[in-house]
């Protein structure tokens, strides 16, 4: 039965990106001024290798082909015969970019740009064509030439076809590998005749159905590389015998010896057939048929969102699963003759079902946790390529990598990141020439940060450089119109501007970025993910960005508020305390906003049946309600509802997806009498309380 390679292609897709983030961060980690570490040539090669052999496997010729090249570079480099410069390792870089292009196109079903793949080739071939290293002997293959190929190197030219000489070994089924592949990858390649030869079929009492008997003769007409058909033959090069042969060549090609590996396996040994074997009935007059390969058409790969989940987690998963099932099964036999009597039973039952159910659910929601890594791992190759654009020394932190986030939060935050981060390079750190007139070392510091605090999780992306110019800031919103030119604005509200649309003070656009180009989506796409994000900045001192998510985007611990007949969930981690104020500590600030002390510290206060226009609220003065004291990244505030419902788990469900944005809205949920909810964004609230204020 033939088996359909189409369903490990996303498989071989995962653990190919893998392995180029591998060789990324290895070149990366490369000092040309120092001896490289074999260990991180071994590392690198090992996963062109390892992509080279999958993509053979699976098909993918033009990747193939593309590594063979970007391997036997690598080989040179761990076998001592050249020392990488900064234009192999930039070479290198630029070709593990062409080949993840290459991969994310096959991946949709599309084609890979050829002007890219075709100048990167060439580049290696440049560097390979380069006799860097010197050579021992005259008779040593040349240094750009893997053995393999130095060996062949007289037929390596494109010829009009080829002869193929096949032999499969014993073990080669036993292996997971498939002749009827082989020959579909030759005939994708070129004009394919099949001829199979029966010489070592057993007598029919003796026929292992496990082992391979066959073997074939193949003519591949076509302008074709040889070192595209050992890239067909690579996956299996161990499990077979085989020899091309030019068809031009004089020489038949069942009489090219086979080529053989150095040393038979063990276990090949074992599962060949016997020399002692009664003979194969003779096939010399059987009309051996040419046959023609019918190539597939390979449906269009479906997207494939996939977690890889640490065994623990499946396994604690399981045991909770376990016992969920044996409470139901105590529940079951309770309910079956339920007397009063055992109502201490039942309920002992139901907190314990409640419990398993609690802990159930917080396995599950480990399992779409994922490291920050994920996003803090491209961001070495961004500042190693931009440093070197801008002609600036920066040296990249990453702290806290294995700070764990909700899967979607990782998918999300990458994009305002890299806006971020190159932001910081491009206008906020200074060149080296500036940072040491300004008594600074002369490469600057970019730090990105994650960690978690009072459930959520914060990102920071600080740097040492210029830092903003709150005047020039402020002097650019006025010539925008943004502001009144009279108008009073705290430090805080001065650096907020950066985040209006459009607003920007450089002198001059540039194709990295802009300090403030583009904050505006930023911030929204920051919002949508129910975060918030707050900036601090010292001029000269270099500037600090701190965004702050929640853990998961799936369920939250919330506090339902009651105001009039709606209900409203506060994030838990949001509160602060929930008080009763008395009308008499109320002050209105001009008529316009309303606050109340709070010990040293003056709280506006914010009331949902205003915000939200609810009518029948009960309370109307502060003595005949609660004030629930909240605080975001732009401080505290108290939210005045007429009542406390209690607290509970809720699963959000997207306001966006559902119906449109609202304002201080991150999300709603379903309770359990089948109401819907709104989940209050505190940061939002926080901005419509100044907005109420000032107006």
């Amino acid at each position: 039965m033939a088996i359909d390679l189409a369903q490990f292609h996303q498989v071989f897709f995962e653990e190919s990106f893998e392995g180029l983030d591998v060789m990324e961060s290895g070149l990366l980690a490369i000092d040309c001024n120092e001896p490289v570490d074999l260990e991180d040539i071994n590392t690198i090669f090992r996963a062109a290798h390892s992509i080279k052999g999958g993509s053979g496997t699976f098909g993918f010729h033009r990747v193939s082909e593309f590594t063979h090249g970007l391997e036997t570079l690598l080989d040179q480099m761990r076998s001592g015969q050249r020392q990488p410069d900064q234009r192999v390792v930039d070479c290198l870089l630029g070709s593990v970019d062409c080949l993840r292009t290459m991969l994310e196109a096959m991946q949709q079903g599309d084609n890979a740009n050829d002007a890219d793949v075709a100048r990167y080739q060439a580049a290696i071939d440049a560097i390979l064509d380069q006799q860097n290293a010197p050579v021992s002997s005259a008779e040593e293959p040349a240094a750009h030439l893997p053995p393999a190929e130095a060996v062949n190197s007289a037929v390596e030219s494109p010829s009009s076809g080829w002869r193929i000489a096949f032999s499969p070994r014993a073990q080669l089924l036993q292996r997971g590998n498939d002749p009827v592949r082989i020959f579909r990858e030759l005939d994708e390649l070129g004009e394919l005749e099949v001829a199979p030869d029966f010489i070592g079929l057993p007598e029919f009492g003796e026929f292992d159905p496990e082992i391979c008997y066959l073997s074939w003769r193949l003519e591949l007409a076509g302008t074709v590389d040889r070192s595209a058909l050992e890239d067909v033959f690579a996956w299996v090069e161990d499990d077979c015998d085989f020899a091309i042969q030019p068809l031009g060549a004089a020489q038949s090609c069942t009489d090219v010896s086979p080529q053989v590996s150095p040393e038979p396996s063990a276990e090949s040994e074992a599962v060949a057939p016997a020399t002692d074997a009664p003979p194969a009935k003779d096939t010399s007059d059987v009309d051996v048929a040419k046959v023609k390969t019918v190539k597939a058409k390979a449906d269009k790969p479906k997207s494939a969102a996939t977690i890889r989940v640490d065994t623990q987690k499946i396994d604690h998963l399981i045991n909770m699963v376990g016992e969920l099932v044996i409470t139901q099964s105590m529940l079951g036999m309770l309910g079956e003759n339920f007397t009063l009597d055992k109502l201490d039973a039942l309920q002992n039952g139901l907190a314990q079902l409640e419990r398993h159910t609690r802990e159930l659910q917080e396995s599950v929601m480990s399992v779409r946790m994922m490291p920050i890594s994920f996003v803090f791992g491209r961001f070495p190759r961004l500042v190693h390529d931009l440093s070197a654009q801008l002609g600036k020394k920066i040296e990249l932190k990453l702290i806290g990598e294995q700070t764990e986030v909700d899967k979607t939060v990782v998918e999300l935050i990458a994009d305002p990141l890299v806006h971020l981060v190159r932001n910081s390079l491009d206008h906020g750190i200074e060149t080296s020439v500036e940072r040491v007139n300004a008594g600074k070392s002369e490469t600057g510091q970019l730090i990105l940060e994650a960690y978690q605090r009072s459930g959520q999780i914060i990102i920071e992306v600080k740097d040492d450089g210029r830092g903003l110019n709150a005047d020039k800031l402020r002097a650019k919103a006025i010539e925008k119109n943004l502001i009144d030119p009279q108008q009073q604005l705290t430090q805080q509200q001065i650096y907020e501007l950066i985040f209006a649309p459009g607003f920007s003070t450089a002198e001059a656009l540039t194709d990295i970025s802009g300090r403030g180009v583009g904050m505006d989506v930023v911030r929204r796409n920051i919002q949508s993910l129910g975060g918030s994000i707050h900036i601090d900045s010292e001029q000269g001192q270099g500037t600090r960005i701190a965004i702050h998510l929640p853990l998961t985007l799936a369920i939250l611990d919330g506090q339902s508020v009651a105001v009039g007949h709606e209900t409203y969930i506060i994030p838990l981690n949001a509160i602060i305390e929930s008080i009763n104020v008395d009308d008499s500590k109320l002050n209105r600030v001009a008529g316009v906003g309303e606050t109340f002390k709070l010990r040293e510290e003056y709280l506006p206060i914010v009331r949902l049946q205003r915000v939200f226009a609810i009518s029948g609220a009960k309370a109307s003065k502060l003595s005949e309600g609660l004030v629930v004291v909240v605080e975001g990244p732009e401080g505290r505030c108290g939210l005045f509802v007429d009542d406390l419902l209690g607290q509970q788990q809720v699963v959000i469900k997207s306001l966006d997806a559902n119906y449109r944005p609202v304002e201080g809205i991150s999300g709603a949920t379903i309770l359990g009498d089948g109401s819907v909810a709104l989940i209050l964004d505190i940061p939002g609230l926080l901005r419509l309380s100044v907005r109420e204020q000032y107006g």
